[in-house]
């Protein structure tokens, strides 16, 4: 075993971050010398020291992404949730055919889903001729960078969208100023969380459903015994016992989100304006279209430190959390299960 995960696993990481310190077209052998020059840590200043056009199109995809996971996250999550409730229901009818149809989407080719709502987000598509219905004129949606934040506040009168704030021009984090990573995902960035979103709710629909089916059935009749409501039984007595498959549907939510590429790469490749950029279609970008391997393995091996970063965080948090619930849920549960034996 320790000798397939040394040859499959750990031998193409050290090999990536090798390229990673290199200057190399991928015409040649990196490991032989030849036309790769060793640079070091260049590809990495280039991203996060040094002003010019890496590290901007670098802080813009990691602006990008940031927004995609705050949004597609929670609302993956919350409808694969929402989807196992209801087809978990006993007296459901048609709960295979309501399953099948929800998990569908999951199982279909990307590519297809991604051609599927670039006609239906176009400025004459279906969504918008629904929006027309009701005397709403639809955005062009695949082709809008505007910031959703400053066109909510201009709107309101708050801020002038075109020129927010002159103090916050002036200031800037990795090259790319605060009104930037201030004005929110692009209207359409907001047509990728949606798509994604549609797409892997029905994956974590059958996981948080195999999670429900294994919750004693007395317990939430007891529950029920008991007077214990809809919502209390969900936050007391079903997401209590869930948790681990909470945990895990959160970890695969994040770890996707920040690794997301095929939607980006068909939907636009970034545009408009990279407002759709992320660092896995950037590290593509920039090892097979400008061919600079060393430097799209420097995105990688950056991107990878920010997802296991942001997992063991979420790991750490979750269980501080959970650990003063622990006794209030186990003393709860205790005395249910004690009523409904008595």
């Amino acid at each position: 075993m320790a000798v397939v995960l040394g040859l499959f696993l750990a031998l193409p990481v050290f090999m990536a971050m090798w390229v990673s310190l290199l200057d190399w077209n991928g015409q040649s052998n990196p490991f032989t010398g030849g036309e790769a020059e060793f640079v070091g840590l260049d590809n990495y200043r280039a991203l996060l020291t040094q002003d010019g056009l890496d590290r901007t199109l670098f802080a813009t995809s990691l602006r990008n992404n940031a927004y995609y996971v705050l949004l597609a996250v929670p609302l993956a999550t919350s409808a694969g949730l929402l989807l196992a409730l209801v087809v978990n229901q006993r007296l459901l009818k048609g709960r295979g055919l309501a399953r099948t149809t929800f998990y569908f989407p999951s199982v279909t080719s990307s590519i297809a889903v991604a051609t599927v709502f670039l006609f239906l987000f176009q400025g004459s598509g279906a969504v918008n001729n629904l929006l027309s219905w009701v005397g709403v004129e639809g955005p062009n949606w695949l082709n809008d960078p505007r910031g959703v934040i400053w066109v909510l506040l201009g709107g309101l009168g708050l801020v002038d969208p075109d020129n927010p704030s002159a103090s916050l021009a002036a200031h800037d984090f990795l090259g790319l100023p605060l009104t930037e990573w201030l004005a929110g995902p692009s209207v359409a960035l907001l047509t990728l969380v949606l798509m994604a979103t549609w797409t892997t709710s029905g994956t974590f629909m059958l996981i948080f459903l195999a999670a429900l089916q294994n919750i004693p059935r007395e317990l939430e009749e007891a529950a029920a015994l008991d007077g214990v409501g809809r919502r209390r039984m969900l936050w007391h007595v079903i997401l209590p016992s869930i948790r681990p498959v909470v945990f895990l549907v959160l970890t695969l939510a994040l770890i996707g989100s920040w690794q997301v590429f095929d939607m980006v790469y068909v939907m636009g490749q970034g545009s408009p304006a990279n407002t759709t950029l992320t660092p896995a279609f950037l590290s593509y970008s920039a090892a097979f279209d400008s061919a600079d391997f060393g430097q799209g393995a420097a995105v990688a091996f950056l991107l990878f430190a920010i997802i296991l970063t942001l997992v063991v965080l979420q790991r750490r948090l979750l269980r501080e959390r959970d650990a003063g619930r622990d006794r209030l849920g186990h003393r709860g549960r205790r005395r249910i299960s004690q009523r409904s034996r008595a």
